[in-house]
């Protein structure tokens, strides 16, 4: 018995064999998460086809007849009457409004949840009074931009306007392009159609307060090419848009 205590003990006094370190990989080192972008290009409208020549001379034809003005009876307006929480004549788009709480709020317009935005605007209001207006009822958001002589351009294409909610005057919007902030909000949402919330963000800090949004079905409805007006449906079906953003250039 001594004998293999012995051996044991000389076996344990001899040198072991060392492992030499490996260097560490930097990919190895964990890295905040952050939301693969994986939202789509908004779909490409073709262009309408111009008239043809029998169209041209049909319409020349019509136009040599005497004109007879009819008599005009009053119609109800009609038009634009909500119906199953759709506006005739209005395309259906995805509007968010999201930011801190106490930094200026941004409106995001996208085709569906799964595109990339068509238009973003920071807004001169702070989002958490923005969603204490929106709460006592209806509210209406104007923004107006002047007419530019040279060049002209779409009316959602313009960079900065002028803000009135409720018809007061609350500062200026502009126009700006995507940050990566902007596709991670717009990423993180989108699977959500309508709805508010709060988003986690990496700012622990958060001096501004916590990173909300709003969400919800956008009508919109062109007038003509100074004007377009984005409608939210109430989502309760009762008769009429609970908040209404309207874009005109004077």
């Amino acid at each position: 018995m001594s004998a293999s205590i012995a051996q044991d003990l000389q076996q344990q006094q001899q040198p072991q064999p060392q492992l030499q370190s490996q260097p560490v990989s930097p990919l190895a080192t964990p890295s905040p998460s952050r939301p693969q972008i994986s939202l789509q290009q908004p779909s490409k409208k073709s262009k309408p086809s111009k008239p043809g020549k029998l169209y041209k001379q049909v319409r020349s034809l019509f136009r040599a007849f005497p004109i007879i003005t009819p008599c005009r009876v009053p119609v109800p307006l009609h038009g634009n009457k909500p119906q199953n929480g759709h506006i005739h004549g209005g395309t259906r788009m995805t509007g968010t409004l999201y930011g801190y709480r106490k930094a200026r709020v941004n409106l995001a317009i996208q085709e569906n949840p799964r595109c990339l935005p068509m238009l973003i605007l920071e807004l001169g209001v702070p989002t958490g009074k923005l969603l204490q207006e929106m709460g006592t009822g209806l509210t209406r958001i104007t923004l107006e931009c002047e007419k530019q002589a040279v060049e002209k351009k779409k009316l959602i294409e313009e960079r900065l306007w002028t803000m009135y909610c409720n018809n007061r005057k609350v500062g200026y919007g502009t126009k700006k392009e995507p940050t990566e902030e902007d596709l991670n909000v717009m990423q993180l949402l989108h699977a959500v159609s309508m709805g508010a919330g709060v988003l986690p963000t990496e700012n622990t800090d958060m001096p501004d307060g916590e990173l909300t949004y709003m969400r919800a079905h956008f009508e919109r409805v062109i007038g003509s090419k100074d004007s377009e007006t984005f409608y939210v449906m109430n989502p309760d079906g009762n008769s009429g848009p609970e908040l209404s953003i309207f874009f005109v250039r004077i």
